[in-house]
């Protein structure tokens, strides 16, 4: 399991592809990291903006595991993203951090 901090070059996943996703996408890809974002809508804002994008729902478990492989930390850009989701990255070992 990778630790925080993370060096440039690293892998953020981001629950959520919203406009703050966007924002964070965009901001993280300033510092030198890929951004991977998972969203149910193809064209998210942060989608649009990221080095790629899972389009799936937030409790769809093969996203999930995708997710959670593609990236060496994992968090979420809203507080609606289902607490089951967060717990199944954390299960299967993805580092996860708000």
């Amino acid at each position: 399991m990778p630790q925080l901090p993370l060096p440039p070059g690293s892998t953020l996943g981001i629950l959520g592809g919203g406009q703050l996703g966007r924002m964070l996408s965009q901001a993280a890809s300033r510092l030198g990291f890929d951004v991977v974002i998972l969203d149910p809508e193809p064209n998210s804002p942060a989608g649009r903006v990221s080095h790629s994008q899972i389009v799936a729902a937030y409790d769809d478990p093969d996203a999930l595991t995708a997710l959670g492989r593609a990236a060496d930390v994992v968090t979420f850009e809203f507080e609606n993203v289902p607490a089951a989701s967060i717990e199944r990255l954390a299960e299967a070992g993805a580092l996860v951090a708000p």
